[in-house]
């Protein structure tokens, strides 16, 4: 038997069961490429329009810092590398740090590992086939987008490397989630460790590009490589040799790794119990142990996220006069200064606010996850009623989102406040708790979908996904009105404008009330798993 016996047949089998859920990745981020270039033409047809969108665009730091810098939105190939460049690498890692661990640590957490390896397969097998599916996937999911994005009128040359950083990003987050894969008590702490990575190097970007850092932080992070590519206007292949290199050191210290742990451990070892097992008095108790772990982690990245946010807002001044079009509206009259950094902090409290509606949605989800691993109907085999449990995960659902706003918006006020004096800590206080309703509007879509109709549950993440679409580049598309107020973010107001309209916040609360009552009905009258 060689390292890598069974290798070969384990790709083909596993390939075959998962391209079900690889296939949706690779379309996704490719037409996020492909429809950047058409949308381009078609809102921004003259010169002149493509003038404005330029010089409204390049230094808006609330948009540099979710896509990166727009350094040529005077051609569609530009626009596409602004608005696809940095969300599709991202996403293109994700999508490869959960086939990886789908495929290593989660099969060794289910048993299937354990039977395969019972049969003529190496212990490096089962890693190197997780990271051989997430290579395929990547490379895949760049040969698809360049075809693609060519065919609807991308250039060559800018298309290829901007597919490249997609596979390029894939296959350093594959490496990553291998290691992750070795360092996890489990699947679910593998996955949480290579997200929040990825997570941190995302963050950071965005932070160097909207704060006016200098050139050399781009190189700090992974999405720095990436960016340094430059397509459509150097199209600069060297740094992916850079990613390249990365990916190969970590799958190999993977392999080292997995060479020195036991098989169905981590070599961080998960915190011991108590020494004598506690009693959790109600279900409502239950519900909250269950999630725990992961909302205090929440909890101490969104802290994270206001100071980094917060500190970037005492800056925005500086950068505002930088920007022609915003010197423009100062001069004019039109706006203050205080008006436009509060304007930023309203955004960076919807940002905020998605993840927040991530994080809500996640704890919805679990409840099905729990019911198809067989752990709900052994409750619901005594006195619990269907009710009180859907509704002790639901209240979870509701209120971790709300807090995480809160925390993350103390933070950021906290520290606006301190470095400009024209930020008053108390209104960005009320403009977080104003954005809650609008948060769970998109934790009560995931609560109806999981209550009533568990099998159309990707509705969850498409409110989410359609939400921060709407919100950040709706405007930017020229949306119609009835469009942009899809989003419930749209329905938010501002608290520091002359004459807030509040009435939205009471459509959004019927919303929730509505989506809530049919999860209830839903989720009494299906069948449990």
């Amino acid at each position: 038997m060689t390292t890598f016996t069974g290798t070969q047949p384990l790709l083909r089998v596993a390939l075959r069961q998962d391209v079900r859920n690889i296939a949706p990745w690779v379309g996704l981020i490719s037409a996020l490429s492909a429809t950047s270039i058409l949308a381009y033409a078609w809102i921004f047809p003259d010169p002149e329009d493509r003038a404005a969108l330029a010089l409204t665009l390049g230094g808006n730091p609330a948009l540099s810092l979710l896509f990166g810098p727009a350094r040529n939105l005077l051609t569609a190939d530009g626009f596409n590398a602004w608005r696809a460049g940095g969300l599709g690498a991202f996403f293109a890692g994700l999508m490869a740090i959960l086939i990886v661990v789908r495929n290593s640590r989660a099969d060794e957490d289910s048993g299937q590992a354990e039977l395969l390896a019972s049969g003529v397969l190496a212990r490096a097998s089962r890693l190197a086939v997780a990271v051989l599916m997430a290579v395929i996937a990547s490379v895949a999911l760049g040969v698809v987008c360049f075809l693609l994005t060519l065919a609807c009128g991308g250039g060559a040359a800018s298309t290829l490397v901007l597919a490249a950083t997609f596979t390029a990003s894939g296959l350093m987050f594959a490496g990553l989630a291998a290691v992750a894969a070795q360092l996890g008590s489990d699947a679910r702490t593998a996955s949480s460790i290579a997200v929040a990575a990825l997570g941190v190097c995302y963050v950071l970007r965005g932070y160097f590009d909207s704060s006016n850092a200098p050139d050399w932080t781009s190189w700090l992070t992974p999405f720095g490589w990436l960016q340094e590519t430059r397509p459509s206007t150097d199209n600069n292949p060297v740094p992916l040799l850079a990613a390249l290199a990365l990916a190969v050191v970590l799958v190999a210290v993977a392999f080292v790794l997995q060479s020195r742990r036991d098989f169905g451990l981590g070599l961080i070892s998960p915190r011991p119990g108590p020494a004598e097992g506690g009693i959790v008095a109600n279900i409502w108790g239950f519900a909250f142990r269950l999630h725990r772990a992961a909302l205090i982690s929440w909890l101490i990245a969104f802290a994270g996220l206001g100071l980094i946010f917060g500190n970037l807002a005492t800056s925005i001044g500086d950068i505002i006069g930088d920007n022609p079009a915003m010197a423009g509206i100062l001069a004019s009259g039109a706006a203050t200064s205080s008006d436009l950094t509060f304007a930023f902090l309203v955004t960076i409290l919807q940002i905020i606010g998605i993840i927040a509606a991530v994080m809500g949605v996640q704890v919805v989800l679990r409840i099905y996850a729990e019911e198809i691993d067989y752990r709900v109907e052994p409750l619901l085999a005594g006195s619990l009623r269907r009710s009180t449990y859907l509704a002790s995960n639901a209240l979870v659902a509701f209120l971790a989102p709300a807090v995480a706003l809160l925390v993350a918006g103390t933070t950021l006020g906290l520290v606006a406040a301190g470095g400009d004096d024209d930020v008053a800590f108390g209104k960005v206080i009320l403009q977080a708790v104003v954005t809650i309703p609008a948060v769970w509007t998109l934790v009560g879509l995931a609560l109806a979908a999981v209550g009533a109709a568990p099998s159309k549950r990707i509705i969850a993440w498409l409110g989410v996904v359609a939400t921060f679409g709407i919100t950040l580049l709706g405007p930017t598309f020229k949306f119609p009105d009835w469009a942009l107020g899809i989003s419930p973010l749209h329905h938010v107001p501002n608290v520091t404008a002359p004459a807030p309209t509040w009435s939205g916040l009471a459509w959004l609360g019927g919303v929730v009330i509505i989506f809530t009552a049919t999860a209830f009905a839903g989720f009494r009258r299906r069948d449990i798993i």
